[in-house]
Order: structure tokens, then C-alpha cells, then sequence
């Protein structure tokens, strides 16, 4: 009986513990070519993160930033948002890190593309 209740509150507590903040979605979109130039960047996770310990990096071709550099944190952490200097046309390059609030790190990148 005993085994059996460890087994049980192992298996309750497992799905936590491996919980980790994956990009749901991005606007501008992850490959997605935009007209005009937009003022932010948004980032949704699949779970709430820490902005402290979170950052996003929007780089041009030349890898010059054009993010304002501070990550603002909405919807409970699970929106980071970055304020975008004027950005020419072109392909832009998104790096981003994150920290859960269970601690996981996760990063990932994806480009997009602003039409003249």
C-alpha cells in the first residue's frame, strides 16, 4: 500500500516538474513578412515566465539591435513584450530567452521580414 501511494503522488507532481515555457506564438509572426514597420514585438508562452529573468534581442541582417532592449511582462508573464526602433525593410532576426516560473530555461530564435 505504502509503494502505491508513492507511485501516486510521484505521478501528480511529475507533470509539473517537467514543465517547461515553449513559444506558442509571435506577432509578427515567426517567417511571416509584415508591411510597415511594427512598433513592438509580441511573445506568447505556453506558461508563465519571469521578464527579470527573461530577454528578446531583435537584430537586422547586419546584427545591429533594434529593440529598445527592456522585456515587459502581461497576461501573468505569459506575454514578454519589446518596444522596435523604425525598422527599414528587411529580414529581422528574434532571439529570445526565457525562465519559467518553475525555473526551466528555455531559447529559441525565428526571423521575420518587413516589405518596403
Amino acid at each position: 500500500m505504502r509503494y502505491i501511494l508513492v507511485v501516486l503522488v510521484a505521478c501528480l507532481i511529475a507533470p509539473a516538474a517537467l514543465a517547461h515555457a515553449f513559444l506558442d506564438r509571435a506577432l509578427p509572426a515567426v517567417g511571416s513578412e509584415v508591411s510597415g514597420s511594427p512598433s513592438t514585438l509580441s511573445l506568447t508562452y505556453t506558461e508563465p515566465v519571469e521578464p527579470m529573468f527573461s530577454s528578446i534581442q531583435v537584430t537586422d541582417a547586419n546584427g545591429v539591435r533594434v529593440d529598445q532592449g527592456e522585456v515587459t511582462g502581461l497576461d501573468d508573464g505569459r506575454v514578454l513584450v519589446v518596444t522596435l526602433k523604425r525598422l527599414a525593410p528587411g529580414v529581422y532576426t528574434v532571439a529570445w530567452h526565457v525562465t519559467s516560473v518553475d525555473t526551466h530555461k528555455t531559447e529559441g530564435h525565428f526571423q521575420f521580414t518587413v516589405k518596403p
